[in-house]
């Protein structure tokens, strides 16, 4: 019996859609979608590099693995690096399949050969930093990441995550170089520093850190050169010139110690540094003194020259606003070397010239001496000073071997009583024994103290 031809139609669409269900899906492009990897930066293909089927086919990778097909994606790359092995953007494409199958490693070599046939080709220099941040290779990622935006200023957010690794990164090493340096690794926090530094070079606290380190290391030029950057990096920051102090304190070089910590004082004024900058001035005119002055402390006597030395160092203010006596001659000073002080103190009236005009400058101190200089400068100090002076009024200290009516007891019971001398252990006060250049440095600086004090 014939089918109605409407019959025959339907069967005829019916065939249609059961051939179509049972159809091979293969050559068909995938369903459009929201991209699966939307950070990946396409590896677009510059004009004229390849024919236009060959791009196509790139793009049509780079569709599948957006939409996931990994496999098919690398085939696809593949196929086209193997019609055309010049092709760097697929190379680039392959390292992104990598990436999205989180095999790092595994992409770096696509990148790098997409980078040898470009250099700067933007999508590789990315997808290589990706690749190298999750292998821990922050340095190198940083300087990927750099290198595509010196070739793309224009992306704003690769240059916030640059700024932001940076920031990350010096953290990172700054707690490790300090670690180290704690530990006393000083090689390894110096290695640190000098990366962190080379990733910063205008960081004015790296350049402190370091020469902190190359200090404590000995290495005094490669300190002093840091502290020095980082003093004009930042020439508000007093730390930087206290540590350039202490660099040339350690060299002996006390002035120019004294000019960095009176920088910082400049700027943070101190006690501290005050002292420290009053301590190096002594030191730097010690330092220039005559060797007999400067063996002074260690000596087990001391000549009256190195005494008017002495007091005539430490005294200098007080005695040049003494009264001065019209002259003093004396003939055995010529050419010694405490000639000047020797002036000083004799026209102050502190140390006496004899009779016979002579100063006698090799012949030893002894307590009767360092007594009654004390005691005329002690004078000198009461009379501007009258309040403090005060405590020093008929002074009657008891001496087992020196009566009150002694010729030296006022001189002795003065310098004892402001504190300048003390008495021996058993009560004497033993007149003519030799001055030590301990007890002559003590007694001096005491005056000096008395001094310097306020009324």
């Amino acid at each position: 019996m014939t089918r109605p031809s409407w019959q025959i139609a339907c069967l005829g669409v019916a065939l249609g859609v059961l051939v179509s269900a049972c159809a091979p899906k293969a050559g068909l492009p995938p369903v459009p979608g929201p991209p699966r990897f939307p950070d990946f930066v396409p590896p677009a293909a510059p004009a004229d590099l390849a024919p236009p089927d060959v791009v196509q086919r790139h793009d049509a990778a780079w569709t599948s693995l957006q939409a996931g097909d990994l496999r098919g994606a690398e085939r696809q790359f593949a196929a086209v690096l193997k019609q055309l092995p010049a092709f760097y953007p697929s190379h680039a494409g392959l390292g992104y399949v990598a990436l999205a199958r989180k095999d790092f490693r595994e992409a770096l070599p696509h990148f790098d050969r997409a980078l040898t046939a470009e250099p700067g080709y933007v999508s590789a220099l990315i997808g290589r930093g990706e690749a190298l941040l999750a292998t821990g290779d922050r340095a190198g990622a940083l300087a990927s990441f750099e290198t595509a935006v010196a070739a793309d200023p224009g992306r704003s957010a690769l240059r916030e995550r640059v700024e932001i690794l940076r920031f990350r990164g010096l953290q990172d090493d700054i707690s490790a170089a300090r670690q180290a340096a704690e530990s006393g690794r000083l090689a390894e926090a110096r290695q640190i520093y000098e990366r962190a530094i080379a990733a910063s070079p205008e960081s004015p606290f790296l350049h402190r850190e370091l020469a902190t380190v190359e200090r404590r290391d000995g290495n005094l030029a490669a300190a002093l050169v840091h502290a020095e950057r980082a003093a004009a990096l930042d020439p508000n920051e007093p730390r930087s010139f206290v540590l350039i102090g202490e660099i040339y304190e350690a060299q002996s070089e006390l002035a120019r110690a004294a000019e960095a910590y009176a920088s910082a004082a400049a700027l943070e004024p101190s006690d501290g540094l005050s002292e420290k900058i009053e301590a190096l001035h002594e030191r730097a005119a010690f330092a220039e003194m005559p060797a007999e002055y400067q063996a002074i402390e260690q000596s087990a006597t001391v000549t009256r020259a190195q005494l008017a030395a002495l007091i005539g160092m430490n005294l200098d203010d007080l005695l040049k606003r003494a009264r001065r006596r019209t002259s003093v001659v004396m003939t055995d000073t010529r050419g010694i070397w405490a000639a000047p002080w020797i002036l000083a103190v004799t026209r102050a009236g502190v140390m006496e010239v004899y009779p016979n005009h002579t100063f006698q400058p090799n012949a030893i101190v002894r307590r009767s001496d360092l007594a009654t200089a004390a005691s005329h400068a002690l004078s000198l100090v009461a009379a501007e000073r009258p309040r403090l002076a005060a405590a020093w009024r008929d002074p009657r200290p008891r001496f087992t071997d020196l009566a009150q009516g002694h010729l030296k007891f006022p001189a002795a019971a003065l310098a004892v009583e402001a504190g300048v001398m003390s008495p021996m252990e058993d009560g004497t006060f033993q007149l003519t024994r030799p001055v030590t250049g301990a007890e002559a440095l003590a007694a001096v600086r005491k005056l000096k103290e008395l001094a310097g004090r306020t009324r």
